[in-house]
């Protein structure tokens, strides 16, 4: 279980455990927070194609699927 401080989400690398589409490189590039600070929308798009996906950022603490950092 990876641990992740949704304030320092915004552009941090993550690794793909099973590459997505070829890709497996990361980076999250837009964090949407509501006026309590709860997270709305997390945005991460891959390095080598530039292709951008909505997630949810909850998913990232599985390290069955997500690694902190390109591995």
């Amino acid at each position: 279980m990876n641990k992740i401080n949704p304030k320092k989400l915004r552009n941090s690398k993550w690794t793909a455990v099973k590459p997505i589409n070829k890709e497996k490189h990361f980076i999250i590039v837009d964090m949407e927070f509501d006026e309590e600070g709860a997270v709305v929308a997390c945005v991460i798009e891959a390095v080598m194609s530039k292709r951008a996906v909505e997630i949810d950022w909850r998913d990232l603490k599985d390290t069955a699927n997500w690694l902190q950092g390109w591995q």
